[in-house]
């Protein structure tokens, strides 16, 4: 059984990583997997989308004219052209909106050819209008129609023009035209937003999280990196973001670093871009895309903290959990799903004070009090192999081939 997976990135960040599991699963079990992306790292069986320049214009056209994913035709009709070359059995779709495709002309070849689409949800970009998310602007406008965007500052960029609506209803259109379409929400949460949708159409509906390799993410020893940052006396506060920004909790943790004690530093993760002044509470580490660097610092971590309050699933959490660090994340969209019993705590959004209080609890009750308790839940659903599984089992519902592995 042939899969071709697409998305923006390869072998780096979520997505990226979570189509090279896929992949080498499949080709491990006698199936062929392939990748298609637009940057990252190379793969055998990978296929590289358009360029740098056709990028750039993307970017540029999609600034000018208000539209995301109407550019990119020449990239996208090469790409058409290796998907005739392999002959995929199923289509599977991750995140298509970073400038590189055509989504109408990929659609339309799709539908004509009926070929199966598995189409995943890392955010809501695929049934709104333009947004990757919107309950943080109380937007529900999708669930009938987008007509005037409220969330320019959390969406594509556009400089003159709001075409939400156009885009809305072209999507509309290009998947209701999909004969055999499933459509993968990786929390219950989003799995239940996309079933008030357009996409309820689909064939399938169903929900796969998101996964761990607990082969990778699980305790290990970190006294050299504690030293190393001057953490061996103090209790760790992690938090991880590819980017950090108001949208991931970058504020917060700055308001954070005034109520915290002198034994208590907060680590923050990933990129910060502009001139950002962080409290002498904070230590940054640059976004690192070495899985093992990741790993340490989940594991040096007391407690691992999620202030972003729209989340798919939150990757960065399960990963600490995976390697034993109880977790305390807001109470929206998808977060409390991945809080098991004794595995943190879940806080109401903008309360500071209820941060620090549930800091205070794993402080005073010790990471060791809620260890076992994170494993095991992350064994119990986050494990990778149950997760590649389930999704083999779609690809053979959907196109009607294949046999389980």
């Amino acid at each position: 059984m042939k899969i071709l997976q697409i998305n923006a990135v390869n072998g780096i960040r979520s997505t990226g990583r979570i189509c090279v599991e896929i992949a080498e699963y499949l080709n491990k079990n006698g199936q062929e997997g392939y990748i298609a992306y637009a940057s990252g790292v190379p793969y055998e069986k990978g296929y590289r989308i358009g360029t740098k320049w056709e990028r750039k214009l993307h970017a540029l056209f999609s600034r000018i004219s208000g539209m995301q994913a109407y550019f990119s035709g020449k990239g996208t009709r090469k790409l058409l052209d290796y998907i005739e070359k392999i002959k995929p059995d199923v289509v599977h779709l991750h995140n298509l909106h970073s400038n590189y495709i055509n989504l109408g002309i990929l659609l339309a070849y799709l539908a004509e050819n009926d070929i199966p689409i598995i189409l995943t949800l890392h955010d809501c970009w695929f049934y709104t209008g333009r947004c990757f998310y919107y309950t943080m602007n109380n937007c529900f406008q999708w669930q009938k129609e987008c007509i005037r965007c409220p969330n320019e500052n959390r969406t594509n960029p556009t400089w003159f023009f709001d075409r939400c609506r156009r885009m809305y209803h072209d999507k509309k259109a290009w998947f209701k035209k999909i004969p055999r379409l499933a459509v993968v929400g990786v929390s219950d949460w989003v799995t239940n937003e996309a079933r008030k949708s357009f996409l309820s159409s689909a064939k399938i509906i169903t929900r796969i999280y998101n996964w761990i390799d607990l082969k990778i993410f699980k305790p290990v020893g970190t006294d050299e990196l504690r030293r190393k940052l001057g953490l061996e006396n103090h209790f760790v506060i992690l938090g991880v973001a590819s980017i950090w920004s108001s949208a991931k909790g970058l504020d917060k943790f700055i308001e954070l670093a005034d109520s915290i004690p002198a034994h208590m530093r907060i680590v923050l993760v990933g990129s910060i871009k502009g001139h950002v002044r962080l409290h002498q509470n904070i230590i940054h580490i640059q976004e690192t895309h070495n899985v093992n660097e990741l790993v340490q610092y989940y594991s040096m971590a007391d407690v691992f903290v999620n202030f972003s309050p729209e989340e798919t699933f939150g990757k960065v959490t399960a990963e600490a959990l995976a390697c034993c660090t109880p977790a305390i994340v807001i109470n929206s969209t998808a977060n409390p799903e991945l809080i098991g019993k004794g595995c943190g705590y879940v806080v109401e959004a903008n309360d500071i004070n209820a941060v620090f209080d549930a800091i205070s609890q794993v402080y005073r009750n010790g990471k060791e009090y809620y260890t076992g308790n994170c494993i095991a839940f992350a064994k119990e659903n986050f494990n990778m192999e149950n997760r590649i599984k389930d999704y083999f089992r779609l690809y053979h519902e959907i196109s009607g081939k294949g046999r389980n592995i």
